[in-house]
C-alpha cells in the first residue's frame, strides 16, 4: 500500500516536470513560428525584365538566411492593391506602376535587427535590387516581448522543478524512514551498508520507472485527446518534442528515486539506535 501511494505521488509530481518540460519546447517552436512569419520585402528596378528578375530569385533561394521567398508579379500587385483598395491604378495612370517584388521569409536566427540590418545591406547590393524594407519596429518589439516571456516561463518552470524535487525527495524518504527499524535490525546483525540498501534501491527503481510510465501516459494521452478536437495542436506540439518531454520525464524519474532513496537509506543508517523513536 504504501508503495502504491508514493507511486501515485511521484508519478503525479512526474506529470507536473513533463509538463514544464513539454511546455518550455512548445514555446520556442511557437517562437520560431512566429519569427518566420516576418517578412523582408525586395523590390526591384522598374525595367527589370521577368528573365533577370526569375534569376536574382534563384540567387536569393542560395542564401543561408533565406527561408521561404514569395514571387509577387507587377499583375499579382497591381491585383492585390485593386482587392485591397477597390482603385484600379492604371485607369488615372495609364501604365502598371508597380515593380516585381519578393517576399523573403528570413530563418527564426536571423530575426533579431542586427542580422535583418545586414541582410538588408547585402541585398541592397545585388544587381537590379532597387530597395530592401522590413518593418524594424515590429522587430523590435517582437524580440522584446519573446524575451520577456522566455524569462517569465524560465523563472514558473525553475520555481516547479524546485517544488517537484523538494517533494520527490520527502515522499521517497518517508517510504524509507518507515522502514527504519527494519534498516536498524539488518545493520545490528552485521549486514554491510550496500546489502542492506540494495533492495530500497530496487525498490526505487520501479517505483520511478512504474511513475515515469504513468506520467508519460497521461501526458501523450492529453496531447491526443487535444488534438482530436484541435489538429493544430500537433503543429506546435511535434512529434520530436513528445519524445524529448516522454524520455526527460523517464529520465528524471528514474535518477531522482534512486538518488533519493541512496541518500535516505543512508541516512538511516547512520541513525543511532536512541534516533529511531
Amino acid at each position: 500500500m504504501q508503495g502504491l501511494t508514493s507511486t501515485i505521488s511521484v508519478s503525479l509530481l512526474l506529470i507536473l516536470m513533463g509538463l514544464v518540460v513539454l511546455l518550455s519546447l512548445t514555446a520556442r517552436v511557437v517562437a520560431d513560428s512566429v519569427k518566420e512569419n516576418l517578412a523582408v520585402t525586395v523590390v526591384l528596378e522598374d525595367d527589370v525584365q521577368k528573365a533577370d528578375a526569375e534569376q536574382v530569385q534563384m540567387e536569393l533561394k542560395s542564401r543561408c538566411y533565406v527561408g521561404s521567398i514569395d514571387y509577387i508579379s507587377r499583375e499579382q500587385a497591381l491585383q492585390e492593391q485593386i482587392e485591397s483598395m477597390g482603385i484600379d491604378p492604371t485607369d488615372f495612370l495609364g501604365a502598371n506602376p508597380f515593380s516585381i517584388s519578393m517576399e523573403i521569409r528570413v530563418k527564426p536566427e536571423y530575426s533579431c535587427n542586427d542580422s535583418l540590418q545586414w541582410i538588408s545591406n547585402e541585398l541592397r547590393g545585388m544587381k537590379n535590387v532597387a530597395d530592401v524594407m522590413y518593418q524594424k519596429d515590429l522587430v523590435e518589439s517582437l524580440n522584446r516581448n519573446l524575451h520577456r516571456a522566455s524569462l517569465f516561463l524560465f523563472v514558473i518552470a525553475l520555481l516547479l522543478v524546485i517544488i517537484s524535487l523538494s517533494l520527490i525527495n520527502n515522499t521517497v524518504r518517508l517510504s524509507v524512514f518507515a522502514h527504519r527499524f527494519v534498516i536498524h535490525t539488518m545493520k545490528l546483525v552485521g549486514a554491510k551498508w550496500s546489502f542492506i540498501r540494495r533492495p530500497f534501491l530496487v525498490r526505487g527503481f520501479w517505483i520511478g520507472a512504474v511513475s515515469a510510465f504513468i506520467a508519460d501516459a497521461v501526458i501523450l494521452g492529453g496531447i491526443y485527446w487535444a488534438s482530436t478536437y484541435d489538429s493544430s495542436v500537433l503543429y506546435y506540439v511535434t512529434t520530436q518534442n513528445m519524445l524529448i518531454t516522454a524520455a526527460a520525464v523517464f529520465g528524471i524519474g528514474l535518477t531522482l528515486t534512486i538518488v533519493c532513496t541512496y541518500f535516505s537509506v543512508t541516512h538511516c543508517l547512520k541513525m543511532r539506535g536512541s534516533e529511531l523513536y
